[in-house]
């Protein structure tokens, strides 16, 4: 199953994920760095993506402060084991049973770091520090009904 899937949403764990476990459905969830957000200590940066995405945007600002703190707890286990930001957050999902991920990749050394995710071994005191702070949010990235007639998707070209 290909689904919206990281430490910022994880609403699929309700139902959706569970199901898939017991059909024996692999899961290959996308933006399992909540569009960056799981790189980097601060949530707002100069890069171009966090001034123009706006899918991201929807997707993610509104829970910002919530999810900050979420944040906060990757950069300090990744400071506690020695390795980047991003390697915690994926070494995450291969923990919960992520069998691939899809990875946004722009530069050569992000899938140097994915790869070196798959050596991060979290114990499960690691995983419940993680997901402690999380608090249930509306669901997004899921189209579960056609827009109205004269609706523009944001990333419709003309």
């Amino acid at each position: 199953m290909e689904n919206h899937y990281n430490l910022l949403y994880r609403e699929d764990e309700r139902e959706l994920i569970p199901l898939c476990c017991q059909m024996g459905v692999s899961l290959m969830p996308y933006s399992p760095l909540a569009a960056g957000h799981l790189a980097r200590p601060e949530w707002h940066t100069d890069t171009l993506r966090s001034k123009t995405d706006r899918v991201a945007m929807g997707k993610y600002d509104r829970t910002e402060q919530q999810d900050m703190q979420i944040v906060r707890r990757v950069h300090e286990l990744a400071e506690h084991c020695g390795v980047r930001m991003q390697q915690i957050a994926l070494a995450w999902h291969w923990a919960k049973g992520v069998a691939s991920l899809i990875l946004g990749a722009t530069k050569a050394f992000y899938l140097d770091d994915a790869a070196a995710a798959l050596d991060v071994r979290l114990t499960a005191e690691d995983i419940a520090y993680l997901e402690e702070p999380y608090l249930p949010h509306r669901i997004v990235g899921a189209i579960d009904r056609n827009p109205p007639d004269g609706v523009i998707l944001l990333d419709e070209k003309k």
